[in-house]
């Protein structure tokens, strides 16, 4: 599963802050990450961060790229979330962890 460091803006600090991540599933230039937080019942940090600031910078082994992040709708998340779970069934059992819906998070390019 491809590695990547996603830098958000902290919603409540202003200051860059970065996290590694996993991108379970790709759509040419886009990848997608899951803010599972291992299945807790809060969401991560970073996902909170990029709802309020979308605008967020993506470094993977090719370099950095500034994105956008978009939350998936419940919709898209119908079609997405079977795809990422019989590839990779962790997720699965995070979901099954917590009362949450964990969000699935498009990175588009800026």
């Amino acid at each position: 599963m491809p590695a990547l460091e996603l830098t958000t803006t902290g919603r409540k600090s202003g200051q860059k802050r970065a996290v590694m991540l996993t991108s379970p599933h790709q759509d040419g230039d886009s990848m997608l990450i899951v803010a599972s937080r291992g299945g807790d019942d809060i969401h991560p940090a970073w996902f909170l961060n990029l709802q309020t600031d979308p605008a967020v910078a993506v470094t993977t082994e090719a370099g950095t790229k500034l994105m956008t992040a978009r939350v998936l709708s419940s919709d898209e998340r119908g079609q997405i979330w079977p795809v990422v779970v019989a590839k990779y069934k962790n997720y699965g059992g995070y979901q099954k962890k917590t009362d949450r819906e964990i969000p699935l998070v498009f990175l588009d390019p800026a």
